[in-house]
């Protein structure tokens, strides 16, 4: 078994950070189907302006709002207006063809690459 990249959301834009929450991401409920994503999946975050890298998990957020929020820790290392790749991943025997979704400067589904 390895594990495999599973879905994508390439070049989300942070719209918030929460560093007093518990942890993980708020990702907007419309990326998280389109990039075949689920609550409480592990992922793992990278921001293209600071090249952090961080493993949290997900909550859903708000269908339709754009929302990518940075929660506890996190949050001190990827911030507000920083353009990320969100990445899932799974373990499986046979690579899954992954669902990257690209998203515009509101973090709008613009197309699959």
């Amino acid at each position: 078994m390895r594990e495999y990249l599973h879905g994508k959301i390439h070049r989300a834009r942070v719209t918030e950070a929460s560093p007093d929450y518990i942890g993980s991401i708020t990702i907007d409920e419309d990326l998280l189907e389109k990039a075949d994503l689920r609550e409480h999946q592990k992922v793992l975050v990278a921001s293209l302006n600071s090249g952090n890298r961080v493993e949290t998990y997900i909550i859903r957020g708000v269908r339709g709002s754009g929302q990518i929020c940075m929660n506890g820790p996190a949050a001190h290392l990827i911030n507000v207006g920083d353009i990320v790749v969100i990445m899932g991943f799974e373990i499986t025997e046979e690579p899954p063809p992954p669902n990257i979704v690209l998203v515009d400067d509101d973090n709008r589904f613009v197309r699959y690459l």
